[in-house]
């Protein structure tokens, strides 16, 4: 019998008409799968996968009830009866696996990417192109009943309840700004008239699908936004939503447009439960808490101190979707971490691509990337312990095959082991945690410190060798590049020189800002601190001012730096869409000089000479860190070929690009799908 290390995480939470085995939810994440009825398979696999994985209860991607509701054209919707069939597939594998899940009522409001949204008022929202159309006072009926349509259909597909999105600047949450809501009828003006919206859509639901269905009600708890919310208004919508019928309420944390982040890798774990626990003394009914929670000792100590009753996680089952059962019994050092870098999850959402993730490509590939064991045991070598080469080494081995890991470092991670140290990624320390304890539990023969070259490969005689070297830097041909003054990334954030209080960066890519953030933020970052980070970012945990917005109270950095990049234009332009704005509005508040454009003339004892604009200038700086590229560093595999030996090239080695470990860990991990 399996003993609970976690015993607030796996008590039972009783709803009433039914009782939840334990107090984790799956919260809701677009994975673009909810697209297209044709790929409804394989969502329901991927739920499936996650209901066998021991989650109590699973929330579904967005759905929208009507058109105008729509996050992009053609993008998921349940309006209509004959799109009940296609859903009933997913519900079918959820509950055969011994699951429950609901399906999240989302209307995009003045979100929505298509020409034809709606909102409370005519008032365009700050990351859209375009201007909603006011809906009428018959609009907002129609509206209604499109939610309670939506909960209907959704009930006869089976799902065992439905989430109605109220928060993060969507069209419920945009009823209750005056940001947002200007209008002069029932539906606007007093904080009565702006709930009313939510209020009666939960409580028109509830009378229509009876008492024994779930109603999760997403709350924005934080808005985070100017003229949003205050917290007597929170505190009464909460009551009101409880009184219409909801089952639980979710917390929601910042609406999109936001200046602030919730969820990126900077953010500190379990950074806003404080929030729900504020609202807890309120209402009746269970709370959900959500952000930033990834480990069952984070979310069992968020339990154990009464801040919620249950907790929410989207991106940790996406790489991990055992990650419950692992926990429940005493296997959690083998879950395989959620690092919040939104590389292969909300990125490619954004992109309109499938989502998966970094750590695990498995995940929303359930059908199609399978490791299944293999009938043949071989031999293999796997040189390099970066990213690449260690999913490439703990996929060939959990399929069966005998692997040995040659490193020439004194332990795994590769590049890894540069990002765990820049602030705000402390979170890149895990995967070698869990890489590691995946290597000792299939006894991969781990040779650390060993540079392997091509004649004992050869004379091993595995069947393969897959080269996964990584990179170099890349030379810029800079005239006085040797002088003393000037160094690598790798030497500046290993610490191996000391370094002055000016610093020039060239290169502005990913490498280049994780550089600066390194020389501006001193040890320990706000990361490691939720008071810190939240004076630095500017929330107000008193709600003296409505959605939560104080005044920032960052930290003086301790060099001046002046971050540079070649090509013409706002450096850090080319970072990923959902984390990149954080970076520049990091660096900008310690003061970090960014140029494009920048024409490097040489570099001598009076600093870097350069020519920005046209016109010539000279930094008059202690050191200059070249982050201006990398190079692919595969010289073994040439010389393995040469000698005829099967080689495979993967990850830097293969392809260098920076800061590209998601490509990496998926190609290592297809390879040795196939192997």
């Amino acid at each position: 019998m399996d003993t609970p290390t976690y015993p607030h995480l796996f008590a039972p939470l009783d709803l009433g008409f039914c009782s939840l085995p334990n107090r984790v939810l799956m919260g809701s994440m677009h994975t673009g799968l909810e697209d297209h009825a044709r790929d409804f398979g394989k969502l329901a696999e991927y739920f499936a996968a996650r209901a066998r994985g021991g989650v109590a209860l699973m929330v579904t991607g967005g759905f929208s009830p009507n058109l105008a509701g729509w996050l992009k054209p053609f993008s998921s919707r349940l309006s209509s009866r004959w799109q009940v069939r296609a859903h009933r597939r997913i519900t079918a594998a959820v509950h055969a696996a011994g699951g429950r899940i609901c399906l999240q009522i989302l209307h995009a409001g003045r979100y929505g990417y298509h020409p034809w949204p709606v909102a409370p008022s005519r008032i365009k929202s700050p990351i859209t192109p375009f201007t909603p159309h006011a809906l009428s006072g018959r609009g907002v009926e129609r509206t209604i009943r499109a939610f309670v349509r939506c909960a209907q259909l959704a009930q006869a597909a089976g799902y065992d309840g439905v989430e109605i999105m109220g928060s993060e600047g969507y069209l419920i949450n945009e009823f209750l700004a005056e940001r947002s809501n200007q209008r002069t009828d029932q539906w606007g003006g007093s904080a009565a008239n702006r709930m009313r919206f939510p209020v009666e859509i939960v409580r028109r639901t509830r009378a229509a699908v009876g008492h024994d269905f779930i109603i999760i009600y997403r709350l924005s708890m934080l808005d985070l936004v100017e003229r949003a919310q205050a917290w007597d208004e929170v505190v009464a919508l909460a009551r009101h939503v409880e009184s219409a019928g909801a089952t639980l309420i979710n917390t929601g944390v910042g609406w999109h447009e936001a200046r602030i982040p919730t969820i990126v890798t900077s953010v500190p774990r379990a950074a806003f439960t404080w929030v729900t626990r504020r609202m807890k003394e309120h209402v009746g009914i269970p709370l959900i808490t959500t952000n930033r929670i990834n480990t069952p000792g984070v979310a069992e100590d968020v339990l154990a101190r009464g801040d919620a009753d249950m907790i929410s996680m989207a991106r940790p089952f996406l790489a991990d979707p055992d990650w419950v059962v692992k926990a429940r019994t005493g296997r959690g050092t083998l879950i395989n971490p959620c690092i919040a870098c939104n590389q292969a999850c909300l990125d490619h959402v954004f992109e309109n691509k499938r989502a998966s993730c970094l750590m695990n490509p498995r995940a929303c590939y359930e059908t199609e990337l399978v490791d299944a064991a293999v009938a043949q045991r071989k031999r293999f070598a796997v040189v390099g312990a970066g990213p690449a080469g260690l999913a490439c080494a703990t996929t060939l081995a959990q399929r069966g095959h005998a692997v040995t890991l040659y490193e020439a470092a004194a332990e795994i991670g590769g590049q890894f082991n540069l990002a765990k140290r820049i602030p705000g990624k402390e979170e890149f320390a895990e995967p070698m945690r869990y890489w590691g304890n995946l290597l000792a539990q299939h006894g991969v023969d781990v040779r650390l410190g060993t540079r392997a070259d091509a004649a004992t490969l050869k004379a091993q005689a595995f069947d393969a060798v897959v080269v996964a070297t990584g990179v170099t830097p890349r030379d810029p041909h800079i005239p006085g590049r040797d002088h003393p003054m000037v160094m690598n990334y790798h030497q500046a954030v290993l610490g191996t020189r000391p370094i002055g209080k000016r610093v020039a960066i060239i290169g502005a890519g990913g490498i280049g800002f994780d550089v600066a953030e390194f020389l501006t933020q001193a040890a320990p970052s706000p990361t490691t601190d939720i008071a810190r980070w939240t004076r630095e970012w500017g929330i107000d945990t008193t709600f003296t001012q409505r959605g939560g917005l104080g005044q920032p109270e960052v930290e003086p950095a301790p060099r001046e730096v002046w971050l540079l990049q070649r090509s013409a234009g706002r450096p850090g332009r080319r970072l990923n869409k959902t984390t990149g704005w954080v970076h520049r509005a990091a660096l900008k508040a310690k003061g970090v000089h960014m140029l494009g454009g920048a024409i490097y003339r040489k570099i001598d004892a009076a600093g870097l000479h350069l020519t920005v604009e046209g016109k010539p200038q000279t930094l008059n700086v202690d050191n200059v860190i070249i982050c201006a590229g990398q190079e692919p560093n595969r010289s073994l595999a040439d010389e393995l070929l040469a000698l005829g030996v099967a080689v495979q090239v993967i990850g830097g080695a293969d392809v260098a690009a920076e800061l590209d470990a998601k490509r990496a860990i998926r190609q290592g991990t297809e390879l040795a799908a196939t192997l």
